[in-house]
């Protein structure tokens, strides 16, 4: 399949998700204020996180799909990185409002309305959910897409939230009133791991931590015939998007012309050994004094 299908295609799936997703945030934030359960409403703005998430990756998508310019000759995949950022935000707002939420519920309890409705509207959004996760992963191997991959792995939590609150819906119902701020507790807990989480990729992108591990390179660089060795292997970028430099120990006496050719048979091979490597700059320079004597033995 072309890229450029490839990408449409990733971009369909996802808006498809969002749609879903939107649809049971607002079910679950609607029920959590008529009944007054902070457990449900939680829960709903929860099922915002996977909406988020549904934009940030639309957004990398869609970045991916332009090329370099001359006002960015490194792509345009820190949009997504600045989208990441927007969202964390969000999240940010939202987990104190949950949080303040459920400390005031717990300070003054009050009874929800706990009726079969809410049972239906929960089981039914569960069922979307997983509903979404099975379709996201198929559409993941079918177009071996690491963004709906990672995006089905983030609803499968949303599952596993609903079914806590459920149970906690479950107890008010039993008169343990008391569990639906613990529930909404632990809903803040989930929004907090994922702002964690877009914390972490965002500062490991915006700080050039390296991506790919120095030895794999290294083993993969070795394996080309006529190749001494390298060193100073620095790569940067987002899982899916790296970009990579290194040096290459060749033999002193290699006419020029020959190393340059080598130099593009270690390219072609780390990109098609490492597909996520989308640009690779490769310095060529004799090996170390100890290097060249052990080579000219």
């Amino acid at each position: 399949m072309p890229e450029t299908r490839r990408y449409a295609e990733v971009t369909r799936v996802l808006a498809q998700i969002l749609a879903l997703n939107l649809v049971v945030a607002v079910a679950k934030i609607a029920l959590g204020y008529v009944s007054g359960a902070v457990s449900v409403l939680s829960d709903g703005f929860h099922s915002l996180t996977d909406g988020a998430s549904n934009l940030v990756a639309m957004v990398g998508v869609r970045a991916a799909r332009q090329p370099p310019d001359q006002d960015h000759p490194y792509g345009h995949r820190k949009f997504e990185t600045m989208a990441s950022v927007g969202i964390l935000v969000f999240l940010v707002t939202v987990l104190v409002q949950v949080v303040s939420t459920a400390v005031s519920a717990l300070r003054n309890p009050d009874s929800p309305v706990v009726d079969a409705l809410m049972f239906w509207v929960m089981g039914g959004t569960i069922v979307i959910n997983v509903l979404v996760v099975v379709y996201e992963r198929r559409a993941a191997r079918r177009l071996r897409s690491e963004v709906l991959l990672a995006d089905a792995h983030h609803t499968t939590s949303d599952v596993a939230t609903s079914l806590s609150v459920v149970a906690a819906l479950i107890g008010v119902r039993l008169g343990y009133t008391w569990l639906d701020p613990v529930a909404a507790l632990v809903v803040a807990g989930f929004i907090a791991r994922a702002c964690w989480e877009i914390f972490q990729d965002t500062s490991r992108i915006l700080g050039d931590k390296a991506v790919l591990d120095e030895s794999v390179i290294r083993d993969a660089v070795e394996q080309v015939p006529g190749v001494l060795g390298c060193h100073h292997i620095r790569t940067r970028g987002s899982s899916d998007y790296v970009f990579l430099d290194l040096h290459v120990w060749l033999d002193p006496a290699t006419p020029l012309d020959e190393a340059h050719r080598l130099s593009h048979v270690v390219k072609d091979q780390l990109m098609v050994r490492f597909p996520e490597i989308k640009d690779a700059v490769i310095h060529i320079e004799p090996p170390p004094e100890k290097r060249k004597e052990k080579s000219e033995k």
